[in-house]
C-alpha cells in the first residue's frame, strides 16, 4: 500500500508519528508492506516557500492508495490558506463526498453521560463532504463598515444528496444494522432540504429491511446528549454534521479519540483525526494519539485490510482498559509512549497468534 503522509502542523506532527509507529508495528505483524511518502506540505512548508502545495499536488495525491493527514492550523498563517488547500481542497477536487465518522465509546469510564455507557454510543455519522455552505460560494460588500453584507451560500445537488443518503443506506445494509436517521433543517430551509427530504424518501424505498428515520438538526443534537443508543447510521449535510460530529467526538471521551475518513468509494481517500492542531500543545508530549491511530485503523479498513485494522482496534481497547493514555482519559502517559504501548501490543499479540499456529 503507498500512502501519503502529511503530518501538517502544531500536536499533528506529535500523533502523525504515533500513527505511522503503528502502521508500521502492524505492517510488521501481519507480513505486509506500507510505502509511506512524507509531503511536507505545513504552515512551515508555506511560510518558507509562499507555496500551500504544488501546481500538481492533488494529482500526485490521486496516485496514491490513501493519504493520512494529522492536522492544519497555524495561526501564523490568519485565514489559513494552506489548510484549506491542503484539506478543504483535496476533499472538493479528489471528491471525497464521504465524510465518515465512527463514533464508538471504547471504555464505560469515558462516557460524559450519566448512566450512559459502551451499549448506547455506538454509532455512524455520514456527512456530506463536498457541498453545503462550505463551497464557499458568496462575498462581502462593503467589508469593514457599518454597512458590510456578508452572503453564504449553501449548494444541495441531487447527485451530492442521493449518493450521500444511499452510501448511508448501503453501510446499514452491508452490517446488518436497521436504523438510518436523516437530520436536515426542512421547516426552516424549506428549499434545499426540500431535496433532502425528497432523495430520503426515494432511496429509503429500496431499503424495506432498515428503518427510515428523520429529525431535525436541533433535535437530533438533543437526543444525542439524551439518549444516543437510538441511533444506529445518521446521515446529514456538511455544517450539520460538522457540528454533531463534535458532539460524538465528546460522547467518545473526547476529540482526542475520534477519528474520520473522507472517502470516494474505490478512489483515493484520505484518513484523519477530528481534533484540530492546537500549536500551545506541540511538541509537549501531551496530545492523545489515539484519534491518529484509530484514523490509521479506518484506513486500512476502507483499502480492504480488516484484520489489520482489528489489531490496531484491539490494540487501543487494550492501551484504554488498562490505562496506558495520556493523561486527558485517565493515563499517566506522553504522546510517545502511549502510542508505544498500542505498538508493542500489535507486536506481541501477533507473535501470539504465529505460536498458536
Amino acid at each position: 500500500m503507498r500512502i501519503a503522509v502529511i503530518a501538517g502542523d502544531g500536536i499533528g506532527k506529535d500523533v502523525t508519528a504515533e500513527a505511522v509507529k503503528v502502521l508500521k508495528s502492524v505492517g510488521d505483524a501481519f507480513g505486509r508492506r506500507f510505502d509511506l511518502e512524507h509531503l511536507p506540505w505545513s504552515a512551515d512548508h508555506y511560510l518558507k516557500t509562499g507555496e500551500t502545495l504544488p501546481a500538481n499536488g492533488y494529482q500526485m495525491l490521486r496516485e496514491f492508495d490513501a493519504i493520512f493527514v494529522g492536522a492544519l492550523g497555524d495561526p501564523r498563517v490568519p485565514d489559513n490558506r494552506h489548510a484549506r488547500d491542503i484539506l478543504l481542497g483535496t476533499r472538493f477536487e479528489l471528491d471525497l463526498y464521504v465524510n465518515y465518522r465512527p463514533v464508538r465509546l471504547l471504555d464505560d469510564r469515558l462516557s460524559p453521560l450519566k448512566n450512559r455507557g459502551r451499549k448506547d454510543i455506538n454509532f455512524v455519522v455520514f456527512r456530506e463532504n463536498t457541498e453545503g455552505v462550505y463551497v464557499s460560494i458568496g462575498g462581502r460588500f462593503k467589508a469593514g463598515t457599518d454597512d458590510e453584507i456578508a452572503i453564504q451560500e449553501e449548494i444541495n445537488t441531487y447527485k451530492g444528496v442521493h449518493r450521500i443518503i444511499k452510501h448511508a443506506f448501503e453501510f446499514a445494509n452491508a452490517n446488518r444494522l436497521t436504523k438510518v436517521c436523516m437530520a436536515d433543517k426542512s421547516n426552516a430551509m424549506q428549499q434545499g432540504h426540500a431535496l433532502w427530504q425528497r432523495v430520503f424518501k426515494e432511496v429509503s424505498a429500496a431499503y424495506p429491511g432498515i428503518t427510515a428515520t428523520h429529525q431535525y438538526i436541533d433535535a437530533l443534537a438533543m437526543f444525542l446528549v439524551k439518549d444516543p443508543g437510538q441511533y444506529q447510521v445518521i446521515v446529514t449535510n456538511n455544517l450539520f454534521g460538522d457540528i454533531v460530529t463534535d458532539i460524538g467526538g465528546a460522547l467518545q471521551g473526547g476529540l482526542g479519540m475520534a477519528a474520520s475518513g473522507n472517502i470516494h468509494p474505490g478512489k483515493t481517500s484520505l484518513f484523519e483525526p477530528v481534533h484540530g492542531s492546537a500549536p500551545p500543545l506541540a511538541g509537549k508530549n501531551v496530545a492523545n494519539p489515539i484519534g491518529a491511530i484509530l484514523s490509521t485503523a479506518l484506513l486500512l479498513d476502507t483499502l480492504g485490510a480488516r484484520e489489520e485494522s482489528k489489531a490496531i482496534e484491539a490494540a487501543v481497547e487494550a492501551s484504554i482498559a488498562s490505562a496506558q493514555t495520556t493523561t486527558d482519559i485517565g493515563g499517566t502517559l506522553g504522546t510517545t509512549a502511549a502510542g508505544d504501548y498500542v505498538a508493542a501490543h500489535i507486536k506481541a499479540e501477533g507473535k501470539r497468534q504465529k505460536a498458536e499456529s
